[in-house]
């Protein structure tokens, strides 16, 4: 397998076609923000085979009491956390 090639988000964002056709031809993308990787863009075929979720019911719930008395306190901590 080639190395992966590197690109800015920008510069991705302008070349996703030529981007797209590399990935159907097997070649992975790293996407990077501020010189930091994100994301990738890599051929389907790479993907392994997970069954589909079919439904949401099953993940259904009130959330009552999920977040404790103050869930904007509870919604900061999580943002924090994604954000890192």
């Amino acid at each position: 397998m080639t190395k992966p090639m590197r690109k800015g988000a920008e510069e991705a964002r302008s070349q996703l076609p030529e981007l797209l056709t590399a990935a159907q031809r097997g070649r992975q993308t790293i996407i990077t923000r501020h010189g930091r990787p994100v994301a990738i863009l890599a051929p389907i075929s790479e993907q392994p085979q997970a069954s589909p979720q079919r439904s949401l019911l099953p993940l259904a719930g009130t959330g009552r009491g999920l977040y404790g008395r103050d869930s904007r306190a509870a919604l900061r901590r999580l943002r924090d956390e994604w954000n890192r």
